[in-house]
């Protein structure tokens, strides 16, 4: 059963972890996937391939999340070239991991825009097509960290639950629309990042979770799939904790 048939989806951050899995899995349920990419051309083009392999419709186009006007060009490229967009995740991250007493303002304010910033640019410019619509489905990539905070994180930390306060505003401000915002808050995800790390550290993690493995990316991207699609009609303004148990 194909539960995203024929729909829209613009997906950020879509060239690795995360956001790949989720391009991959929105194709396998029949969405048209959109992706932005900041930089290399020539890796987008190759997901494009990659996706298209899958039997999907996949577009990438360069655009920076993190600048208001860029998104708002972005959004409009798409309707014009698809229609509509019926599905938005703000995916797109970046760390700056350090102590507060250690983080330059440079350190803050970066992933303050690429992380927050971005959330309100995109979604500010997918209102009017979903409007137009009276139906859409907003899903923001929060954190367990956002949470409940993590030391050395502060910056991360501020933007991810940044992004929840947005989410509930939002669903609040668009219910009435039949406009959905959720929040998905990932726990330890083992991705191309987790696998340069010692992994003696990486066990230790596991086993403070009550799954006792770290979550994988399709983990996360099954979630989205169920909050893009009409399954989750009823659901908006709340968070999803995709962590094993880690917070309870």
């Amino acid at each position: 059963m194909k539960l995203l048939e024929g729909k829209v989806a613009i997906v950020t951050g879509a060239s690795r972890g995360i956001g790949k899995s989720i391009a991959e899995k929105f194709i396998e349920h029949g969405a048209k996937v959109v992706f932005t990419y900041a930089s290399s051309e020539e890796k987008a083009r190759a997901l494009e391939a990659e996706l298209a392999a899958k039997g999907g419709v996949a577009k990438g186009y360069k655009s920076d999340a993190a600048d208001f006007n860029a998104a708002q060009e972005l959004i409009d490229q798409v309707v014009a070239d698809f229609g509509t967009v019926d599905i938005l995740v703000n995916n797109a991250g970046i760390t700056r991991d350090t102590l507060l007493m250690r983080m330059s303002e440079e350190q803050w304010d970066e992933v303050i825009r690429v992380n927050l910033k971005s959330v309100f640019n995109l979604t500010k410019a997918v209102i009017k097509p979903m409007l137009k619509a009276k139906s859409g489905s907003i899903i923001n990539m929060s954190s367990v960290v956002g949470v409940q905070g993590n030391a050395g994180q502060a910056n991360y930390a501020a933007s991810k639950a940044g992004i929840i306060g947005f989410t509930k505003s939002v669903a609040a401000e668009l219910g009435s629309r039949n406009i959905r915002s959720n929040a998905i808050a990932p726990g330890f995800i083992e991705t191309e990042m987790t696998a340069a790390l010692d992994e003696k550290t990486v066990q230790e993690w596991r086993n403070t979770i009550p799954l006792k493995r770290g979550g994988s990316p399709d983990d996360v991207a099954n979630a989205t799939v169920f909050l893009a699609s009409d399954m989750s009609g009823y659901i908006t303004g709340q968070t999803l904790h995709v962590c094993g148990g880690m917070l309870m």
